[in-house]
C-alpha cells in the first residue's frame, strides 16, 4: 500500500458528525472507481500490527465507512461515537492495489470535517483535541488584559525607580508580554479556524516563536540568579542588598543551558511538524527537554536550599523560598502535565498540555 494514499485523520466526537467532499473532475473520479475508507485508528492499528498477513485488498474492505465518490459534492455521516476517537482517511481507486501502477489524471478535491456543535448541528471545526480552545483562549488573553490595565501603572513606576532588582522586574515583563502575545496570537488562530477549518497558519506560528523566545529567557534569568546568587555569596558580605548578582561563570552556565534548550526546543519544532502551540512530548528531542527540566530542577533546588540555610535575614530567606518554589514549578510544571497526560486518552491529554503554565515568579 502506498504511503500517499493517506489522506489525513480527525478526532471525531458526539453524534451525526459529518465528512463533506467537494471534487471538479467527477468524470476522472467515477472512471477510477475512487473510494474514501475512513478506519477508527485502533482498528488500523490492529491491522498493522497483526500477525496474519492481510492483502491491500482485505486491509481496505475492513474499514468501517466507506464512501464513493461519484458526486461534485458528498455527505458521510459519522454517528453513534461514544467516546471522542480518532478517526483515519484513505483514498482508494481501482489501481490502489495494483502493484503495477501506472500515473492518471489527479482528482482534485476539497474536504471539510465537522463535529456537532453545542445544539447537535455539525457545524464545529474543531477535533475533539481542539475542542473549547477557542474558548479557552479568548478568557485568557482577556485574563492579561485585564491584570495589565490593573497591574501595569504599579509596575511601570516600580521599574522607573531602578532598584536593585530593577532588570529582573524588566526581565519578568517581557517574558510576560511574550506570553499574552503567544495567547493572542493562538485566539486569532482558533478564531479564524472555528470559521473555515484552516486558520491563519502564521499566527500558530506566531504562537509558537513568542512561547519558546519566553521559555528561553525565563530561562537564562532563573539560571543566572540562581547561580549568581550561589557564586556571589562565597565573595561578598551578607549585608549586600537583594539583586541580580551577575559573574562571568554564572553567565557562562546560562548560556550554555540556555544553548542546550533552544537547540533542543528547534530539533522538536522539526520533529513534529503539525503546529499545535503546545509542546506534544513524543521523541528523543521532547524527552531530552523533559529530562533537562528536571535535571534542573532538582540542581537549582539544592543551590536555592543551601543557599536559605545559611540566609541570616527573614524578608530575604523568605524571598529565596517563595522564588524556589516558583523556580520548581516552572521547571516541572511540563514534565509532570506530561506525565499525568498519559493515563487519560489521547484526545484529553491535548488539551491538558493547553494548561495556562505561564511561569510567573511572584514578586
Amino acid at each position: 500500500m502506498k504511503q500517499e494514499q493517506f489522506i489525513l485523520f480527525f478526532k471525531y466526537q458526539g453524534d451525526h458528525a459529518v465528512l463533506c467532499v467537494r471534487i471538479n473532475n467527477v468524470a476522472v473520479a467515477v472512471t477510477k472507481e475512487a473510494r474514501l475508507h475512513l478506519f477508527k485508528a485502533q482498528e488500523w492499528q490492529k491491522l498493522q500490527n497483526s500477525i496474519q498477513q492481510h492483502s491491500c485488498t482485505e486491509k481496505f474492505s475492513k474499514a468501517q465507512l466507506t464512501m464513493t465518490v461519484n458526486h461534485t459534492e458528498q455527505n458521510l455521516t459519522v454517528s453513534q461515537i461514544p467516546y471522542p476517537e480518532t478517526w483515519y482517511v484513505f483514498y482508494v481507486d481501482k489501481f490502489t492495489c495494483e502493484e503495477n501502477y501506472s500515473e492518471s489524471e489527479d482528482i482534485q478535491f476539497e474536504m471539510v470535517l465537522l463535529n456537532p456543535d453545542a445544539e447537535g448541528n455539525p457545524l464545529d471545526h474543531f477535533s475533539a483535541g481542539e475542542s473549547g480552545l477557542h474558548e479557552f483562549f479568548f478568557l485568557l488573553v482577556l485574563a492579561y488584559f485585564l491584570t495589565a490595565c490593573i497591574y501595569a501603572q504599579s509596575l511601570w513606576q516600580t521599574i522607573k525607580k531602578r532598584g536593585p532588582m530593577h532588570t529582573v522586574l524588566k526581565v519578568l515583563s517581557v517574558a510576560l508580554l511574550l506570553q499574552a502575545g503567544s495567547a493572542f496570537a493562538n485566539y486569532l488562530h482558533f478564531s479564524s479556524y472555528s470559521k473555515d477549518g484552516i486558520g491563519a497558519p502564521f499566527m500558530g506560528s506566531l504562537a509558537e516563536l513568542c512561547d519558546i523566545v519566553s521559555q528561553i529567557q525565563m530561562l537564562y534569568l532563573l539560571l543566572s540568579l540562581c547561580m549568581g546568587w550561589t557564586i556571589g555569596r562565597m565573595k561578598k558580605s551578607y549585608s549586600r542588598p537583594l539583586q541580580w548578582d551577575s559573574t562571568p561563570t554564572s553567565t557562562g552556565i546560562a548560556v550554555a543551558v540556555v544553548v542546550t534548550q533552544s537547540f533542543l526546543l528547534i530539533w522538536e519544532q522539526f520533529e513534529d511538524t503539525n503546529h499545535h502551540s503546545y509542546h506534544s512530548h513524543h521523541g528523543l528531542a521532547s524527552g531530552l527537554l523533559i529530562g533537562l527540566r528536571v535535571c534542573l530542577a532538582l540542581s537549582l533546588a539544592a543551590g536555592l536550599y543551601q543557599i536559605i540555610t545559611v540566609e541570616r535575614s527573614t524578608l530575604k530567606r523568605e524571598f529565596y523560598i517563595t522564588f524556589a518554589k516558583a523556580c520548581i514549578l516552572w521547571f516541572l510544571c511540563h514534565p509532570c502535565l506530561a506525565t499525568i497526560s498519559v493515563i487519560f486518552r489521547e484526545y484529553q491529554r491535548e488539551k491538558m498540555k493547553k494548561l495556562p503554565l505561564k511561569r510567573e515568579l511572584a514578586k
